[in-house]
C-alpha cells in the first residue's frame, strides 16, 4: 500500500527535467498543529493557502510563493484575543540531486514544501503582538484592562514607614500607634 501524499506536496512529474517549463500552482494545506510560539502562531485546525510558480531549471525546480494564514494569539499588554492576516513570500530551489549548496531535494517526482512554509512563517510571527497600538495593558494593582477605562485610578497608597509623617502634616493616613517615653 503506497503511503499517503504529505500535505505540503506538489507534484512536478510534468516539470521534472525539462528545463525552461514553468506551470502555476495553488495549494490549500490543513494545519495539523499549531505553527508558532506560545504567544501567537498559525492554530491547529485552520488552512494555509499557497499560490505559486515552479520553473523547471537544469539543477531542479525553482518554487517562488506566497503563503498565507490566519494569526491567532493573545495581545502581550492585555492578554485579550488578537487574530490578524499573515503572508509571507519565499524562494527555493528544490535540485535534483544531493549538494551541499542546495537544502531541499525532489524526491519521487514531487516536491515537499512543509519545511520551507515553516522557516518563512515562524520568522515572520509578531515578536510582541498588540491588539491595538494604543493599548496601554492592565493595572498594575487590580488587572483592569485601561483600554476600556481609561480614567482608572487608585487612591495613593501611602508607605506604612512614612505613615507617622504624613499625620503630622495633617494628611489621612493609617492610624500607627505612638511611642510614649517609657518605651524608649
Amino acid at each position: 500500500m503506497p503511503a499517503a501524499p504529505a500535505p505540503f506536496a506538489v507534484s512536478v512529474l510534468d516539470l521534472s527535467r525539462r528545463p525552461g517549463d514553468a506551470r502555476e500552482f495553488e495549494l490549500d494545506v490543513p494545519v495539523g498543529e499549531r505553527i508558532g510560539n506560545f504567544v501567537i502562531g498559525i492554530p491547529a485546525g485552520s488552512t494555509i493557502e499557497i499560490d505559486g510558480r515552479m520553473e523547471s531549471l537544469h539543477d531542479g525546480i525553482l518554487v517562488t510563493a506566497t503563503a498565507r494564514g490566519e494569526l491567532v494569539g493573545e495581545c502581550v499588554r492585555c492578554l485579550t484575543e488578537v487574530t490578524q492576516p499573515l503572508q509571507v513570500e519565499f524562494q527555493e530551489l528544490f535540485a535534483y540531486t544531493p549538494d551541499e549548496a542546495f537544502d531541499y531535494l525532489v524526491q519521487h517526482d514531487s516536491i515537499d514544501l512543509e519545511q520551507v512554509v515553516l522557516d518563512s512563517v515562524v520568522p515572520a510571527l509578531p515578536f510582541q503582538p498588540v491588539c491595538t497600538a494604543e493599548c496601554t495593558g492592565l493595572c498594575v494593582e487590580c488587572g483592569v484592562r485601561l483600554l476600556d477605562d481609561p480614567g482608572h485610578a487608585h487612591e495613593p497608597q501611602i508607605d506604612p514607614r512614612w505613615a507617622a509623617l504624613s499625620q503630622l502634616a495633617g494628611e489621612a493616613g493609617p492610624e500607627t500607634p505612638q511611642k510614649t517615653d517609657t518605651e524608649s
